[in-house]
């Protein structure tokens, strides 16, 4: 009997999903179709993350949002996280760098170099400083481990250097030859030279891709757009400032914008990278010169070298938040920020002195006497993956 009403059981099931396969077949397709769509609507879609094609041999792009991404307070790479932190400071008149330690606000080394010293540049790979020794025509590589100096290489009017995001090439701003010259970065042997027309090459930075860089012609008050990889000159165009001077040069953190330090015009220049257009004038302080930007990346601190103070660009706010006194004057001109955030140096170039400024402050921590002439100082070693050149431009 259990065995009878289980058949039956069975056979019943079995033709009612035979009718309602029957009835499905009968659906109108068109149905099936809008019911399908529903589901996938109904669906939430998958977020896809923005993805930066950089210029072939780079490092990916960390953040397509914030370029700096790398630079957070001590996150040192392996290379560089045993080298003692110091602040390497180019005498221009000296003919030598100053060596101070960030501890103890000291001099602790005096190291000879060439004639007209005027950037200590981190290499791509961080492992050498490279003092660009202007009219002596030479490099002087230092080592940041042992801080000892190292065999000076011939290279022709070395006023400032920079290094292509993927490592490929170093570029040397030859300022009075008004020449880009791409050379190997560890050689420093010529591989292509770029004539330019414009007058004193001498500050630059790279756009988020890597695929392009502008730089400033403090001479003739120009500006170029150069294409990596071809090592070529694609863009120029006058400032729109009688007597214009662009100095220092450095991209947004969302790689939207380029801010063009000048001396000249008391301001920064806010240009469209992209397009290349006019840009616009954002006032500062007489002698506009340095750009640095924050370890958050919320804020650009800006020398402004004619007066002794500091004005603060908030990126977010996109205007001129607050301005820094030194105090008894001075003359800030390039610099850095210090690998926790905390302190900007800056040297102070009509006065033959180092400044320390408390960056949550804007108080002045210490005034350090150095040579005649101080310029483009670098604080050593700083966050990043990879160094692009002047005096620690990092990604």
């Amino acid at each position: 009997m259990h065995r009878t009403l289980t058949t039956r059981t069975l056979v019943a099931g079995a033709a009612l999903t035979a009718l309602t396969a029957l009835a499905a077949c009968g659906t109108d397709t068109r149905d099936r179709a809008t019911e399908a769509r529903g589901t996938k609507a109904a669906m939430p879609a998958p977020v896809k993350k923005k993805t930066v094609q950089g210029l072939p041999g780079m490092p990916p792009v960390l953040d397509p949002q914030d370029v700096y991404a790398a630079d957070r307070p001590n996150r040192l790479s392996p290379v560089v996280k045993d080298f003692p932190p110091r602040v390497y400071v180019p005498n221009t008149e000296s003919d030598t760098v100053s060596v101070i330690d960030p501890k103890t606000y000291e001099v602790i080394e005096t190291i000879p170099v060439g004639r007209q010293p005027q950037h200590v540049v981190p290499s791509w790979d961080m492992k050498t400083l490279w003092v660009n020794n202007n009219r002596g025509h030479t490099l002087t590589p230092l080592d940041p481990k042992t801080g000892k100096a190292g065999k000076e290489i011939e290279v022709h009017d070395p006023y400032n250097l920079y290094f292509t995001p993927h490592g490929k090439y170093a570029v040397v701003m030859a300022s009075l030859d008004r020449e880009l010259v791409f050379r190997d970065p560890h050689t420093m042997k010529r591989i292509k030279t770029e004539p330019v027309t414009c007058y004193g090459v001498n500050h630059a930075d790279f756009s988020l891709d890597g695929r392009y860089f502008i730089v400033s012609c403090e001479f003739s008050g120009e500006l170029l757009k150069v294409d990596t990889e071809k090592m070529k000159v694609v863009g120029q165009q006058k400032l729109p400032f009688e007597g214009a001077m662009p100095q220092d040069v450095k991209i947004s953190p969302d790689g939207k914008k380029f801010y063009i330090a000048d001396m000249m015009a008391d301001g920064m220049w806010v240009l469209d990278g992209e397009k290349f257009t006019e840009p616009k004038l954002l006032p500062t302080g007489k002698g506009c010169h340095g750009l640095y930007i924050s370890r958050d990346s919320r804020e650009m601190y800006v020398s402004n070298r004619g007066e002794g103070t500091v004005s603060v660009f908030d990126f977010t706010q996109d205007r001129l938040t607050k301005k820094w006194h030194l105090p008894d004057g001075g003359s800030p001109d390039m610099g850095g920020v210090s690998a926790d955030g905390k302190v900007l140096w800056l040297s102070g170039r009509y006065d033959s002195e180092v400044y320390a400024i408390d960056i949550r402050t804007g108080t002045q921590l210490a005034r350090i006497k150095v040579g005649s002439g101080p310029h483009g100082l670098a604080v050593y070693p700083q966050p990043g993956r990879y160094s692009l050149g002047h005096t620690g431009i990092f990604r």
